[in-house]
């Protein structure tokens, strides 16, 4: 975490670009099979491991990394870092009422200076174009989106170079939720076993519980299949 605020800062003071993008379970499975989320995961420039699952992954591969960073956890010591450094943020996801009740949190949290714009995340193809100069003229630092994979991975793919004076862009799925209050994060005893996945699903099982499920499952027979050719 130290090391990525440190890029974060270095990019916004060296007028500079990092496309941020993090790894988990769910996303190693849907990349797969999708070649345009595999383009944009492999094109950023900083790649974080945010699922428990990964991080055991790597070990067991012999790809051991230090520790994960979680979207949300990032997100929150960026928010620090503008409340610090007077820089600005944009805010594109979620339903309406969500992200309104995200701009009220983060203003009266942090100071309404750091908002440059906002916008809930429904939006239509004709929209896409409008909404992306919209962040462009707002003229943020950093630049968060809270929609689903791969969605918020290939709309930061595609338009990485309109937002090419966007210092830091970051896909940060459901953390506009946790924000606002409408999702519970898990206790930090679930967070270091690796049980936030099943936290989730408790709270939205209509919603999760294939991405889980059947998700979990799916990683968990590539990770078996990768260690056994390793050793063959």
């Amino acid at each position: 975490m130290v090391e990525t605020i440190e890029r974060v800062r270095n990019a916004i003071e060296s007028h500079m670009q990092i496309h941020h993008t993090v790894i988990n379970a769910n996303k190693v499975v849907l990349l797969q099979n999708d070649s345009e989320l595999r383009r944009s995961v492999n094109s950023a420039d900083l790649i974080n491991i945010d699922g428990k699952g990964v991080l055991w992954a790597a070990k067991l591969l012999g790809k051991p990394v230090k520790e994960r960073v979680t979207g949300i956890d990032l997100m929150m010591e960026c928010l620090n870092l503008c409340q610090k450094k007077g820089y600005k943020a944009y805010f594109f996801g979620a339903k309406e009422e969500v992200v309104l009740k995200l701009i009220n949190k983060i203003s009266k949290d942090y100071g309404e200076n750091i908002v440059a714009g906002y916008r809930n995340g429904y939006f239509s193809p004709e929209q896409e174009e409008i909404i992306v100069e919209d962040i462009r003229k707002s003229n943020p630092q950093m630049l968060f989106v809270a929609v689903p994979s791969p969605k918020k991975e290939n709309f930061l793919y595609q338009n990485k170079n309109e937002f090419k004076n966007v210092n830091f862009i970051m896909g940060v799925g459901g953390s506009f939720d946790v924000i606002a209050g409408k999702v519970k994060r898990a206790p930090s005893w679930m967070q270091k076993f690796g049980l936030e996945w099943l936290y989730r699903l408790i709270q939205e099982p209509k919603k999760m519980w294939k991405r889980y499920l059947i998700g979990n499952f799916l990683f968990a027979s590539l990770v078996i299949k990768h260690k056994l050719c390793a050793e063959n």
